[in-house]
């Protein structure tokens, strides 16, 4: 494949428009799946966190057909822990920095998970692993998310800031390679489309340079106010759910400092109806924008940027579908993730109205 003229050429290309040399940009494109996929021995990791934490674990469940990497953890000898045994290429400092930031939440009263012990970050067959209190919980309320989900974000916004919890956040970082602030989800988004480049068919190919000049072109966010972000809030409930003592955002992998409009923008996507059509839901928009502005209100500057920040997660979702199915030789479909363009304009002309009402 490398040796292949036309990807040669998509990797110089790739190396100018990320700001790599070629090597760094080769590795960026050919080693997407390796980094990014992950399914650790379940039995292996009981005997490691029965070693490392002289715990009694007796079982390891995994909890989702797409984080292979994540267990349940029943114990003996007390409460079920969750496992996160990341892919290898996940340095164990961004796993440490996981661990501060749920300290840091701890200390604030910020209702997120918790660690599970002190020395949360352990290595394991290559890989770093962070065990956190198992949350019984249950989803979020029909017709309440929204409020619900605004609230936590404007809660998590407006927290004061601290150095221990500065590392940048936001993109979603499913490729160790691309962690940070949004930006990365851009960065991340040509990588998945630069891998696949040369597969693209003549009959495909006007679209795939749209999708790409879309993804070069798009508003990163860059110098709009900063907060604590968790990257992923929208999607309940494998983020956010109902616990012991009321709601509670878990799973912080994509948390840092960034443009806390991106973190908004997100969910503020979700809020739509899905048929017959995909259109503006003011109902959701509006549940969204009251329970976050009781802690947050934002500039005038960013609800004008809001419309094309709103396309950062939307665009690299669909360049992970894009790489995903050309690889595996499947035509892609999922376009709906930023079409119509007049959905996302009236979602942000309907949030633009209700901040400023």
């Amino acid at each position: 494949m490398t040796k292949d003229g036309n990807f040669k050429k998509v990797v110089r290309r790739h190396a100018q428009e990320t700001g790599q040399r070629y090597t760094e940009a080769l590795t960026d494109l050919e080693g997407l799946d390796d980094r990014i996929y992950h399914e650790p021995d379940a039995d292996r990791l009981l005997a490691h966190l029965r070693k490392r934490y002289g715990i009694d674990a007796v079982s390891a469940t995994k909890l989702s057909v797409h984080k292979t990497y994540v267990f349940r953890i029943d114990r003996n000898d007390g409460a079920p822990w969750i496992a996160r045994a990341f892919p290898p290429a996940r340095p164990r400092a961004h796993v440490e920095g996981d661990a501060a930031v749920l300290r840091f939440l701890e200390q604030h009263d910020y209702p997120a998970e918790r660690l599970a012990v002190d020395d949360a970050v352990s290595d394991f067959d290559g890989s770093s692993v962070l065990v956190t209190e198992f949350i019984d919980h249950t989803p979020l309320p029909p017709g309440e998310g929204f409020a619900i989900m605004g609230d936590l974000l404007g809660r998590l916004h407006a927290l004061p800031f601290d150095e221990s919890v500065s590392r940048p956040g936001g993109a979603s970082g499913e490729d160790p390679r691309r962690t940070g602030t949004p930006r990365q989800d851009l960065l991340a988004g040509l990588a998945f489309l630069d891998a696949v480049d040369t597969k693209v068919g003549a009959a495909d190919r006007e679209r795939f340079e749209q999708l790409l000049e879309q993804v070069r072109t798009a508003d990163d966010g860059d110098g709009l106010p900063e907060g604590l972000l968790h990257g992923n809030l929208l999607h309940a409930p494998d983020h956010a759910v109902i616990g012991p003592d009321g709601p509670m955002a878990i799973n912080w992998k994509a948390s840092g400092r960034g443009a806390r409009i991106a973190d908004l923008a997100f969910l503020l996507w979700g809020t739509g109806d899905w048929a017959p059509a995909r259109r503006t839901n003011e109902g959701h928009v509006e549940a969204v924008v009251s329970a976050y502005r009781k802690h947050v209100e934002l500039t005038d500057e960013e609800l004008d940027r809001l419309e094309g920040v709103m396309y950062i997660r939307p665009l690299y979702l669909v360049c992970f579908g894009y790489h995903r199915d050309l690889t595996n030789g499947v035509p892609f479909d999922e376009w709906w993730f930023i079409e119509p363009p007049e959905y996302i304009a009236s979602t942000a002309a309907a949030t633009r109205a209700a901040f400023r009402r």
